[in-house]
């Protein structure tokens, strides 16, 4: 299979790196400030199953002539339209993209865009930046990729996948029932999202405040109450697993949204949280938690253009 991967940092680059080092066939699509400076030092990979230093295929949008099999895409959410525009020369007839985005609302930008049939399903469940010096650091000891299919047309490029994920060194596995895996990651996502980044705190210290327990417990339940208004009910035990993790004492863990707006970056704050809303709001649901966290992030978006104009 020939795969190109959306980017060289963060969840594409260690992936692609982990298949490269496995004996796939793979291409990065990169900025050409970003080609230059890995033509010259290799992609870097440091992470507590391995590092590497590879040498590979990086190209730019504008050398992009070939079609490729198998595009993975990991772009923050706002910047999918541009990755759509980046990724659209690399589509044949029978290419498949696997979007590894939090939420939903790609999906429907990606269908429109290259049809249904041609937009497959996946999870990544991994913690990765990237550093000043631009090496990919994997920040835990987690690194589980989910594929499905969308549409049975799909199924045989799904199952050549994950065969080539299984001999990666990463954990993986190919799900019957993609989207539900992707809503139980949106329900836990949009939890820990919410709460960190409405109090630009870990979990941790939420949970040392009067009423930290108590808002984490609430975001919680009203993403609950949204997957199940749009038919996916979270399992028990899952629901069970997320209260542990994010009501664990001397927790350090934060979102990637938080450090986006440490960063003083854009967020994915409408594509998460704002989507989980309207979603909620189409079952009839009433959503007090998740405004005000959405609230706290809208104000930080319109503050943080104020001081860019």
């Amino acid at each position: 299979m020939r795969i190109l991967v959306l980017g060289a940092g963060g969840v594409g680059g260690y992936l692609g790196a982990r298949l490269q080092e496995a004996g796939a066939e793979i291409t990065f699509l990169v900025r050409q400030e970003r080609k230059s400076l890995l033509m010259s030092r290799g992609l870097r990979l440091r992470s507590p199953f391995g590092d590497l230093h590879l040498q590979a295929d990086f190209v730019t949008s504008e050398e992009l002539k070939d079609k490729f099999d198998i595009i993975l895409l990991s772009s923050k959410a706002y910047d999918l339209e541009s990755a759509i525009g980046s990724i659209a020369p690399a589509m044949g007839a029978k290419s498949l993209v696997i979007p590894f985005l939090n939420g939903f609302a790609h999906l429907d930008r990606l269908d429109s865009r290259f049809g249904k049939g041609n937009v497959g399903g996946g999870v990544a469940q991994i913690a990765v930046t990237m550093t000043d010096e631009g090496d990919i650091a994997h920040l835990n000891r987690s690194h589980f990729f989910t594929v499905g299919s969308r549409s049975p047309e799909q199924e045989d490029a799904i199952l050549e996948l994950g065969n080539l994920f299984k001999s990666a060194k990463i954990e993986s596995k190919v799900s019957q029932d993609i989207e539900q895996e992707m809503w139980e990651k949106f329900v836990f996502i949009s939890t820990l999202a919410g709460a960190t980044s409405m109090i630009r705190a870990d979990t941790g210290t939420i949970l040392e405040t009067d009423g930290g327990e108590r808002l984490i417990l609430g975001i919680l339940a009203e993403c609950q109450g949204t997957a199940a208004a749009c038919g996916h009910q979270i399992p028990e035990e899952n629901i069970s697993s997320y209260r542990d993790q994010l009501l664990k004492k001397n927790s350090r863990a934060t979102s990637s949204m938080l450090r986006d707006i440490e960063q003083k970056k854009p967020t994915e704050g409408d594509h998460i949280i704002g989507d989980m809303i309207r979603r909620g709001h189409a079952g009839g649901l009433h959503m007090p938690f998740l405004e005000m966290a959405y609230c706290h992030l809208q104000a930080y978006e319109r503050m943080r253009l104020r001081k860019i104009s």
